[in-house]
């Protein structure tokens, strides 16, 4: 085993999703990576989310903002320069959450402060979250990644983020604010100086010292130029949002979710899906968008799973 660390010399979310998705796609049989970055006033969406229902996406590009969307499940974050996130990249028989958690947990030590695993994808300090995480299968490698908050623009964060109320009920929270915690409130603690803190208790995790790639080597390759040019584009951050015949949405106990519906009422049926969802299952979501895709708007599909019963009853409701 190897292992290895990348530190982004960028804060455009473009080239920072373009050089993870590159690691994710390469065969590295035996390396370890961690990859450390920032996003300047971004708001991320799951791959299955709405961005006009996730963010106020006016307000958010007329402040120079950007709307990324990223390859994995989850609900929407707000990334700035005040924040640093991480990525692990590892093949399947390397990848441990544990061990993960763990290296961040060990970098906030060197602060004083103790960390907790909150479910399966939440971090926490003195009870209050201060990093979400989320996880993908490539090809060949595995990714987990997550955000750190640190001295984020809570003012910036509830401006931008469109969080939905029933959503704050189900967590027994009136705001935002109360949910999570800039970890600079509690320690001496900043996006510079918790980098060397972070590959130290990386190498120390893994019990080797780790070597450095260079970001601006990766951003040359063609590979990352092509993966910045799709995660860039308009259609893979809006999709067919813009327009639709009608909308449903509904809160579940595995998630939200959202499925916009453009019908061909002279022949009644649906001729195109969006559904969007913090939902980590994509799996079950890509599937009610194949049964949807084509069905009758008077008739829902059948099917055994939960999820998908629960979205047909939405929309045949």
């Amino acid at each position: 085993m190897r292992l290895q660390y990348v530190v982004s010399n960028q804060t455009n979310p473009y080239w920072n999703v373009a050089v993870e998705n590159y690691l994710l796609s390469r065969r590295d049989a035996d390396v370890v990576t961690m990859y450390l970055w920032k996003n300047r006033r971004t708001v991320v969406i799951g791959q299955n989310q709405n961005p006009f229902s996730e963010c106020n996406v006016e307000a958010l590009l007329a402040d120079g903002g950007y709307v990324m969307r990223r390859t994995t499940g989850g609900g929407a974050v707000y990334h700035d320069d005040g924040n640093i996130n991480f990525s692990f990249v590892t093949p399947p028989d390397l990848y441990s959450q544990e061990r993960h958690f763990d290296v961040i947990g060990r970098a906030l030590q060197h602060y004083g402060l103790q960390s907790e695993v909150s479910g399966r994808n939440d971090l926490l300090c003195q009870g209050r979250k201060f990093s979400g995480n989320a996880f993908s299968k490539g090809r060949y490698m595995r990714l987990h990644h997550g955000t750190i908050l640190i001295a984020g623009n809570m003012h910036d964060l509830e401006r931008y983020l469109r969080v939905k109320p029933a959503k704050l009920q189900k967590h027994g929270v009136a705001s935002v604010r109360s949910r999570v915690v800039n970890l600079s409130e509690l320690a001496e603690v900043t996006s510079l100086n918790i980098v060397e803190p972070l590959i130290e208790a990386f190498g120390s995790v893994y019990g080797q010292q780790p070597v450095q790639v260079g970001f601006d080597e990766m951003m040359k390759t063609d590979d990352v130029r092509k993966l910045y040019d799709k995660y860039s584009s308009d259609e893979w951050l809006y999709g067919r949002w813009r327009n639709f015949t009608a909308q449903r949405s509904a809160q579940f106990d595995w998630g939200g979710v959202e499925v916009a519906l453009t019908v061909d009422e002279s022949r009644g049926v649906i001729t195109d899906v969006q559904i969007a969802s913090d939902a980590l299952d994509l799996t079950a979501l890509d599937e009610a968008r194949r049964l949807l895709a084509g069905a009758s708007i008077h008739y829902a599909p059948q099917s055994d799973n939960a999820i998908l019963q629960d979205i047909f009853s939405m929309v045949y409701s």
